[in-house]
């Protein structure tokens, strides 16, 4: 485990990381945002990004430390995929390969590295709770953007007793039905479509035990791939079958930027911070 970087916002630390992850099989980073407060230990909030993204994209653009600080959570924020593995064909495109790992683990040996879903549901817990004592990661939440909407929501309807909550920005609600998502899963995961619906969201939905928090997702309805590529609405429908409590917001004239997530972060970390802190009671 190697420090990387340290910054001081909001009374806490951002604090940045390198360590090698057996499960992917090369050196990975990721982002932590400590609050200033000091108790024996934070809740987790683990923030997944999207297409092209890094650790740093979130900790630098959404602002989210103002209100972790007042709250007192962490947050922490791995990468999108492995790297420097020099794989062919990993960097052909900016939509699968690095940056793109989608959350999921690859069946086809050519991709037999990108363990996404089992670096942030295993190895990175792990790693946290061995290296931070101040870090609860028994109490976790989980959010992400676009492609790490995706991720949450797969995450934590197959992990519901190991995160608290759940929220996303413009999610990629229903893979197995947009061009990003049968890319990345005919590529990942090979040609056996029904074997898909285990990484869609909206699939997962009507499989899962009961959920009784709220799912919290806002959507632009001025973001270019709303009607191709996010499909909220087929979420909405199927947690309407399956009598699971949704709050899916459309925002007026926002777009698919950081900008919107700035914009709303305050309400998913307090979303969030609902949760964690009961759960310590």
């Amino acid at each position: 485990m190697e420090e990387i970087s340290q910054s001081k916002m909001y009374g806490g630390y951002n604090r940045r990381y390198k360590h090698y992850s057996e499960t992917l099989g090369c050196h990975m980073t990721f982002s932590i945002f400590f609050p200033p407060q000091s108790p024996k230990s934070f809740p987790v909030l683990y923030w997944l990004s999207g297409l092209t993204c890094t650790d740093e994209n979130f900790i630098i653009k959404s602002g989210a430390q103002r209100v972790a600080a007042s709250e007192g959570i962490a947050l922490v924020a791995p990468d999108t995929s492995p790297r420097g593995l020099n794989v062919e064909g990993e960097a052909d495109s900016w939509d699968f390969g690095v940056g793109a790992g989608f959350y999921l683990n690859a069946r086809q040996e050519k991709w037999k590295n990108w363990r996404m879903y089992d670096y942030v549901v295993v190895e990175l817990p792990k790693v946290l709770s061995e290296n931070f004592q101040q870090l609860d990661t028994s109490r976790a939440s989980i959010s992400g953007h676009s492609m790490g909407g995706h991720g949450a929501l797969t995450i934590f309807l197959k992990n519901h007793d190991k995160f608290k909550s759940v929220s996303a920005f413009a999610p990629i609600c229903n893979p197995i039905s947009c061009p990003w998502g049968q890319k990345a899963f005919s590529n990942y995961l090979g040609g056996d479509e029904s074997s898909w619906e285990e990484y869609d969201a909206t699939c997962l939905i009507g499989k899962t035990n009961q959920i009784s928090t709220t799912i919290l997702i806002d959507q632009g309805d001025k973001d270019n791939f709303l009607s191709n590529q996010l499909l909220p609405q087929k979420f909405e429908e199927a947690c309407k079958s399956a009598g699971v409590p949704l709050h899916l917001r459309m925002q007026p004239g926002y777009d698919h930027s950081y900008y919107f997530i700035a914009s709303f972060i305050e309400d998913h970390i307090r979303h969030h911070a609902q949760v964690l802190n009961s759960s310590k009671l």
